[in-house]
């Protein structure tokens, strides 16, 4: 046999290393590949839904439907029926809609347009985040069943009814709203007995709304508009707190004043109008009004530290219109005094503030103390995104700079707290994980759908220690106590009762933190 050349060995061994070479450019490429669908896919990575908190939200959206008044259109809570459905016929006005406040059967005004304008709020800032999960359309659906009533409790231009029912009367009875069969008289601020606070809430809540609806239903948005427009000239013209005018509420809803609440409407008119002589207007009182310096827990009764988030966007944003040297100076003040209350949020910040349980939930008064909680969060999520939406970088807080996603984790940290990162190792979302409440201090939860029970007897299911037979799903409960405990009892009202403004809240809260991402596009970039 002929010997093979030498020649064709060396073809061989260039042919072997051709080959290895071809197997490293491939890893090479592979490698590649890899690192650049990581980072162009970061952007769709930052928007990963957060699975629980999507459930969350689910959850939580559904009170709103537990606490409808009036005519139940596509009904989702089996256990509710119609109620209510001739509030306001005395007056020739169909005032059924609305939303109960909470357990009991009246509907108070005030704490209702606290819940429309955070509700607003919570979809103008994160509905993007809303509509991936498919709450979007439930959210508007809950903030029109309380705009209309809003609309037609305010039949003229300096008439505003505030309240439908008796808060003394509805609580000598224990019945489900379905049966109730007691007088429901009705309570009005006007200009002889005037109620800024509440005329100015329900004229936020109204021009917070009309920028929701927008894109909707413009005719609708238009009608919200021109209700705020005059009912704030009508809280603005006669000024005086709702408390001194109608004492009876003092028990229930009282107002400490009202200047808070004119800030408020204005400057959600001044989003909802692009119109300068609202922005003027919380310039010119901010010294006798903003409380500069000194910061306040949100809630529905004071509504500062919003104010000053809300016209800080304005800060990052700017305006189309120019804005005069002095006004500019003012929105810097507002921005100022809202920085002071978010670096007492921060657990490492110098100012950080000692109103918190040992286990971290911020806790400020043993009546509803989720409310303080929650609130202070909604404003920590949406003024960090400001912050990210505008490249800010750090926020200062007496000597020590923090980032953005601090103010986000600390808000992290108040909702897993919520939903069961806690020492009673429950969750505070009525349906939400396997061990929640089960006596919620509710009406319609605690008394069987069946029950041949009336306004008097109904009490025995209030004082059982059974489990409600019905869910208030979506219920966010008052909260513990500070010693981070909780006794789930009915007649523990403090603790154990749900409203409809936490609910608003915590939908915004959530909303904010339902993508791992803590930055989205602001609603209005003036």
């Amino acid at each position: 046999m002929e010997k093979e050349p030498h020649k064709d060995k060396g073809w061989v061994w260039r042919g072997l290393i051709l080959v290895i070479m071809a197997l490293v450019l491939a890893a090479v490429l592979i490698s590649f590949r890899k690192y650049f669908h990581r980072s162009n896919s970061s952007e769709a990575d930052a928007h990963q839904v957060v699975d629980k908190y999507a459930n969350a939200l689910s959850i939580a959206m559904q009170f709103f439907d537990v606490q409808k008044s009036g005519k139940l259109v596509n009904n989702k809570i089996a256990w509710r029926g119609d109620s209510a459905l001739g509030d306001g016929s005395e007056v020739n006005l169909d005032l059924s809609r609305g939303m109960y406040d909470a357990g009991d059967h009246v509907k108070f005004g005030f704490p209702m347009a606290f819940t429309a304008t955070v509700l607003s709020w919570a979809i103008l800032e994160y509905g993007n985040h809303m509509n991936m999960v498919n709450e979007l359309d439930n959210a508007h659906e809950s903030l029109k069943w309380i705009t209309d009533f809003l609309i037609n409790a305010h039949p003229s231009e300096n008439v505003l009814y505030i309240q439908v029912g008796d808060p003394k009367l509805d609580h000598t009875c224990w019945e489900r709203l379905e049966e109730m069969t007691g007088k429901r008289p009705l309570t009005q601020v006007n200009a002889s007995y005037p109620g800024t606070d509440v005329a100015a809430e329900s004229a936020a809540a109204m021009a917070a709304a009309s920028l929701v609806f927008k894109s909707i239903d413009s005719a609708y948005s238009g009608t919200l508009l021109k209700h705020a427009k005059q009912l704030f000239k009508f809280a603005d013209s006669y000024r005086g707190s709702y408390s001194i005018s109608i004492p009876g509420v003092q028990d229930f809803y009282n107002s400490t004043g009202f200047v808070d609440e004119l800030l408020w409407a204005s400057a959600w008119l001044y989003h909802a109008t692009g119109d300068k002589s609202y922005l003027t207007y919380v310039s010119v009182n901010d010294n006798a009004f903003a409380n500069w310096g000194n910061p306040s827990w949100f809630s529905w009764e004071n509504k500062l530290a919003g104010v000053q988030v809300l016209l800080s966007r304005v800060n990052f944003f700017g305006s189309k219109e120019d804005i005069s040297t002095e006004e500019s100076l003012s929105l810097q003040s507002y921005r100022q005094t809202s920085e002071i209350f978010l670096c007492g949020l921060l657990p490492e910040s110098p100012t950080t503030t000692s109103q918190r349980t040992a286990d971290g939930l911020v806790w400020v008064n043993q009546w509803n103390p989720f409310q303080y909680s929650v609130a202070s969060s909604f404003l920590a999520v949406v003024y960090s995104d400001y912050m990210l939406s505008s490249q800010i970088s750090n926020l200062y807080c007496s000597g020590k700079l923090y980032e953005p996603t601090e103010l986000r984790n600390f808000a992290v940290s108040q909702l897993d707290y919520i939903l069961g990162n806690n020492p009673m190792e429950m969750s505070y979302l009525v349906g939400y994980g396997s061990r929640y409440p089960q006596q919620v201090h509710h009406r319609g939860a605690s008394i069987p759908v069946n029950a041949n029970s009336n306004c008097s007897d109904g009490f025995k299911w209030l004082h059982t220690r059974h489990p409600n037979p019905n869910v208030a799903v979506g219920a966010l409960v008052g909260g513990p106590s500070l010693s981070d405990t909780y006794m789930d009892s009915r007649n523990n009202i403090s603790q154990s009762e749900p409203t409809t403004y936490n609910s608003a809240l915590i939908v915004g809260l959530i909303s904010g933190l339902i993508t791992s991402s803590s930055q989205v596009e602001s609603f209005v970039k003036n």
